[in-house]
């Protein structure tokens, strides 16, 4: 009697089972896991999130290069200016782009591009000049290139954080943009400091 009882418990539960698995198999409305249609499918949408304009990769391209640029050029300032706000500068720039730099690959991880690697031959030509100086004429050099480099920095992540139409792109355009203006403001503050002290020293 003991065997029949559990024959007849089991029954139920086994006809359940069938009629669940009956019904995911079944239907064509149905998505599965395993279903090669779905999976090409996620597929495509993830290729199609991966494509940037041009103007886009344009931009990442850039600021990848520029960033890479700023920290390799910070770390000169570190080790050759004479001035500690010039070395402070110089640390804050290796410190804030290595972030920035960081949050970038990950969008660009993202997208599935690879970003440049190394400087672009501006930047090339800018550390082999600065690279020569010491001291004084380095800090005035430098800062004199950390003006330029920011304006023209700022007015590039300006436009990309209102015209960009990645949203990931824009989103890291505008969260670096305040970063980038307030370097800016501090190179023309060290910029302005040095060159009257130079001023003052000629007189």
């Amino acid at each position: 009697m003991l065997v029949l009882c559990s024959g007849l418990l089991l029954l139920p539960a086994a006809a359940q089972t069938s009629d669940t698995q009956g019904k995911g198999n079944s239907g064509p409305g149905q998505t599965d896991a395993t279903n090669p249609v779905t999976k090409d499918s996620a597929n495509q949408a993830s290729s199609n999130k991966s494509s940037l304009t041009a103007a886009d990769k344009r931009f990442v391209d850039k600021a990848a290069e520029g960033g890479k640029a700023e920290v390799e050029l910070g770390q000169l300032a570190v080790q050759k200016a004479a001035s500690d706000d010039v070395k402070k500068f110089g640390q804050r720039m290796v410190d804030d782009h290595t972030r920035a730099n960081q949050k970038l690959q990950e969008v660009a991880q993202q997208k599935g591009i690879t970003l440049p690697d190394k400087l672009d031959a501006k930047d090339q030509a800018t550390k082999a000049r600065l690279e020569k100086l010491s001291g004084k004429q380095f800090d005035q050099a430098y800062m004199k290139d950390m003006v330029k480099d920011h304006t023209k920095d700022v007015n590039e992540f300006q436009r990309e954080a209102n015209s960009a139409k990645d949203p990931d792109v824009k989103s890291f355009a505008q969260t670096t943009l305040p970063t980038l203006q307030d370097h800016l403001k501090e190179a023309k503050q060290i910029e302005t400091s040095g060159k009257m002290t130079a001023s003052n020293r000629s007189k």
